[in-house]
């Protein structure tokens, strides 16, 4: 029966892990910036030798070391950061910089879908902080109607202020740089986006080129379980999420 015992042990196969295995990962998911002179850095947890990549453009990395510049990446974004190891190992790992966005939308004026709203750390479910918004009132002087409490945007009163002249004129474009701060882990440093704001008569009017960008737009938009929507983005250089879009639809006929 010794025997027996002694057997059955010596052929137990072992449960050790592949020392090959390796888990991309940094110190936190969430990145804020900050008032500090000096950019904000983050590094891989566990450094491995190997190349990085990013999805979608506006993350700042190094692609031999993976470390982050935080100060100098697209805020308001979900990143996909993908390594491959000189060993072969792959491992992907995802972040977000902290800020808002607007998600790339068609807003129907006579569907009273007239509200354009801030995204926060890349979702729509996250309640947005408190903060200033358009602090050099460059979108509001501009007839942009930006709250400046939490950088709601009314285009209909857009329309009214004169946004796109006195009468709205078909295809036509206002773009502005936003700078906002928020009353989060960031202490109300400052920030900023670029907005693309388009008026259109009709949907039909709407030019394929801008349809195809905003379908490439919204399949960057990261969702909290990490997948993607939309349609396939049309090519490389579609890998550019910003600035986002809000496009008003003046008539729905």
């Amino acid at each position: 029966m010794i025997v027996l015992v002694f057997l059955m042990f010596s052929c137990k196969k072992s449960t050790t892990v592949p020392v090959n295995s390796y888990q991309l990962a940094y110190s936190d998911s969430i990145f804020y910036i900050n008032n500090q002179t000096t950019d904000i850095l983050a590094s891989p947890v566990n450094a491995k030798a190997g190349s990085f990549t990013a999805f979608p453009e506006g993350l700042v990395i190094n692609s031999t070391t993976g470390i982050i510049n935080v100060s100098q990446s697209e805020a308001g974004m979900r990143y996909r950061i993908n390594f491959l190891g000189t060993d072969g190992v792959a491992s992907t790992s995802f972040i977000v910089i902290s800020g808002i966005n607007f998600p790339d939308k068609y807003y129907k004026i006579e569907s009273a879908d007239t509200m354009a709203l801030p995204w926060y750390n890349a979702s729509p479910s996250i309640a947005l902080p408190s903060g200033t918004f358009d602090e050099n009132k460059v979108a509001n002087n501009s007839g942009c109607a930006m709250k400046t409490t939490n950088g709601q945007i009314n285009l209909m009163q857009s329309i009214r202020n004169g946004l796109f002249g006195n009468t709205p004129k078909n295809d036509t474009r206002k773009d502005f740089e936003v700078v906002y701060r928020l009353n989060d882990r960031s202490n109300n440093a400052l920030n900023k986006i670029k907005i693309l704001i388009y008026y259109y008569n009709k949907m039909s009017d709407v030019p394929a080129t801008l349809t195809q960008t905003v379908l490439d737009h919204q399949a960057m938009t990261f969702q909290p379980n990490n997948t993607t929507v939309g349609n396939t983005i049309a090519s490389s250089a579609a890998a550019k999420p910003r600035p986002p879009c809000i496009i008003i639809i003046g008539h729905n006929n």
